[in-house]
């Protein structure tokens, strides 16, 4: 298979193209050549910001892929481009969306895709969501002729190099390892009690992989989670528990929180997801336990900072 990644670099779309490498498939990846792309990756440099730059560099290459896969379409000009760039290029098409299209006050658990219940916007997270789902509704009503298309929502997503972390105060806290080893305190909102089910970026590859020329998944909208619905706490139980410490977790009001913050309103709900739609539909069912998926993350974290003491 051709795979043609915008991104390539990051941590979702590092992790799509290594999985893809590892399968054999021809892999390219667009980026602004700042980071180092994974071994096996062909890169097309270009700043998708610069349409006219982007244009130009698919016009030279003059290829067509079997599949593309947008990992960081977060705004209406960036699927807009997607579509006039790629339509005519692809056999098929996948935007990489989020979880935080759901409107956090108005969810139903499990969350499944269909709803009518969508962010409106506001600050931060929420005005994120509201510009991923303007980008989905650009995707399924327009013209994309024989390209076909899928749109998958991953919730929180962890795994290395991604930073530690899923629920304010400490989400993608670089110093987590170090805070937790110290024994100082970890301030969770809500004391961490809400549900949510986070999926490893290796499971959420081999998912969106599992898509390529599955005609059960074209024109599909699926939620993308791990196997383990947990209390929002756990996860940082389960990294003090690989560093062989106890972690001491502290309640910070929602309420007050919410206040000062409220932007951050689509961390603080359950979010958990029914995967039914995804064995149906023949694809890859996240299936790495949190337990696991976490002590190895942790682990690798630990391993780079043996070159990178100021890592941690």
């Amino acid at each position: 298979m051709k795979l043609l990644i915008i991104g390539g670099s990051g941590h979702v779309s590092g992790a799509l193209a290594r999985a893809a490498v590892a399968r054999g498939d021809a892999v390219w990846a667009v980026t602004r050549g700042k980071r180092p792309l994974p071994e096996g990756v062909r890169s097309i440099v270009a700043d998708r910001k610069d349409s006219e730059a982007m244009a130009a560099a698919f016009a030279a290459f003059g290829l067509e892929w079997d599949l593309v896969v947008d990992c960081i379409c977060f705004d209406l000009p960036d699927i807009r481009q997607d579509i006039a760039l790629f339509r005519e290029r692809t056999r098929q098409f996948v935007l990489v969306s989020t979880d935080f299209v759901y409107d956090p006050a108005r969810r139903s658990f499990p969350q499944p895709a269909t709803t009518c219940a969508y962010v409106s916007g506001g600050d931060g997270s929420l005005e994120y969501g509201r510009k991923k789902r303007l980008c989905e509704l650009e995707l399924i009503e327009s013209d994309t002729g024989a390209m076909a298309w899928a749109i998958v929502r991953p919730t929180h997503i962890y795994g290395a190099p991604s930073e530690l972390g899923c629920l304010p105060l400490h989400g993608r806290d670089p110093r987590l390892i170090a805070r937790l080893r110290s024994g100082e305190t970890i301030h969770l909102v809500g004391g961490g009690h809400f549900l949510q089910q986070p999926i490893l970026a290796t499971d959420l590859a081999d998912l969106v992989l599992s898509m390529a020329g599955n005609e059960r998944a074209f024109a599909g909208i699926f939620n993308a989670a791990g196997p383990d619905v947990i209390e929002s706490r756990r996860y940082y139980e389960i990294v003090a528990e690989t560093l062989g410490v106890r972690p001491n977790i502290v309640e910070t009001p929602v309420d007050a929180y919410l206040a000062e913050h409220p932007g951050q309103a689509p961390f603080l709900c359950h979010r958990f997801y029914d995967l039914a739609p995804l064995r149906s539909a023949g694809l890859s069912v996240p299936a790495t336990p949190l337990v696991d998926g976490l002590r190895r993350h942790v682990e690798t974290l630990l391993t780079q900072s043996l070159t990178d003491p100021a890592a941690l």
